[in-house]
C-alpha cells in the first residue's frame, strides 16, 4: 500500500527530460523540511492506493514516462511499483532527496533524478555522500541553489566527489536565471543551468 498526494499528467517540468510528457505519481511525506520547500502540501493528506491501483491510474493518462515524486518516494516500499511499471514497458524517474540509499532502486529502465540538499535548504547535513558514486550517467544530480553559499557547496561537492551523471543547478523558485547564470559563468562550474518549467507556463498552480 501506498499513500498517494495526486496523480496527474503534464510535462517534465525539470532536468536533463525537460519537456517530455510525463505522468506523475506525487507520494505522501518527506523526511526533510528543507526552508524553500515548494511541495510542503504533500507532507501530509493523501490517500492509502495499492500498487495495482496506481499503475491503472497510470496507465489511463497514458504518456510512456512516469516519474514517482513527493514528498520523498524513498520514504514508502516503491520497489514493487516501480518494478511493476518498467515491467509494462514505462520509462521511471524517481526524483529523491539523497537521504535515503538509492542502492536497490537502480534498475534498468530507471533514471534517479537526486536533489542534492545545499545549505540554504537547513538540511544539507542529511545528505547520503555514498549516494553520489551511485549515480549514472542516465541520472541526474540537481542542485538548488540560493545564493553564492550555495554556489560554493556545489563546487565541493562536485571537486570532492566522482560523479558520473550530469549535473544540473536552477535557483531557488525555478526562474529567477539571471544571477545563477552569471555567478555559474564567474564560478567556471561545469553544470548546466536550467528553470523549472512548469512554474514557467503555471505558476505555481498544482496538478501541472
Amino acid at each position: 500500500m501506498l499513500r498517494v498526494a495526486e496523480i496527474f499528467r503534464s510535462i517534465q517540468g525539470e532536468g536533463v527530460r525537460m519537456g517530455v510528457p510525463t505522468t506523475f505519481v506525487r507520494l505522501t511525506g518527506c523526511n526533510l523540511r528543507c526552508r524553500w520547500c515548494d511541495t510542503a502540501f504533500a507532507y501530509e493528506g493523501g490517500r492509502d492506493m495499492t500498487v495495482a491501483q496506481v499503475v491503472d491510474a497510470v496507465t489511463r493518462l497514458g504518456p510512456r514516462e512516469v516519474c514517482i515524486t513527493g514528498g520523498e518516494p524513498m520514504a514508502q516500499h516503491i520497489l514493487p511499483l516501480v518494478q511493476r511499471l518498467v515491467g509494462s514497458g514505462r520509462a521511471v524517474v524517481v526524483e529523491t532527496n539523497g537521504s535515503f540509499p538509492l542502492a536497490d532502486i537502480l534498475l534498468d529502465g530507471v533514471s534517479i533524478s537526486m536533489d542534492w540538499k545545499l545549505p540554504s535548504s537547513g538540511e544539507s547535513e542529511r545528505m547520503l555522500r555514498e549516494n553520489l558514486a551511485l549515480l549514472r550517467p542516465v541520472d541526474q544530480l540537481k542542485f538548488v541553489v540560493a545564493d553564492g553559499e550555495d554556489l560554493r557547496e556545489v563546487d565541493r561537492v562536485l571537486q570532492t566527489n566522482a560523479v558520473r551523471s550530469p549535473a544540473i543547478v536552477q535557483p531557488v523558485g525555478g526562474i529567477d536565471l539571471e544571477w545563477l547564470v552569471e555567478a555559474v559563468l564567474d564560478s567556471g562550474l561545469d553544470v548546466r543551468v536550467l528553470p523549472q518549467l512548469h512554474k514557467v507556463i503555471w505558476g505555481e498552480e498544482r496538478g501541472v
